[in-house]
């Protein structure tokens, strides 16, 4: 069995867990979101091809329309990462402020 660099939690949460990855969210169409363990924020580079090139670069693609994630695209998506902070990413406010927020400060 292999280890994930991330767990799912619930019907709209994923979770990271390993520091050495980061994790690139893809949502359909929308914004890739990049989750490292200094944060989240939009991802402006080229999304890897496949999973074999992502892990080369320390990535690990999590598309969660897949059906081993979530099976369909999210308008609201939670995601706890390494630094301690619960995010919440609201695809309904795509580019804006209110796009990526801080759901809850330490969630640990």
């Amino acid at each position: 069995m292999i280890e994930k660099n991330f767990i799912t939690s619930g019907r709209n949460t994923v979770i990271h867990k390993i520091k050495k990855f980061d994790l690139l969210i893809l949502n359909g169409e929308k914004d890739v979101i990049i989750i490292s363990h200094r944060g989240i924020g939009l991802y402006k580079g080229i999304v890897p091809e496949k999973r074999s090139q992502a892990k080369k670069a320390y990535q690990d693609i999590v598309d969660i329309t897949s059906t081993e994630l979530f099976g369909e695209e999210k308008t609201l998506l939670f995601v706890q990462a390494l630094d301690g902070v619960e995010y919440k990413i609201d695809y309904s406010k795509q580019g804006t402020s209110s796009f990526i927020k801080i759901h809850q400060n330490h969630y640990m």
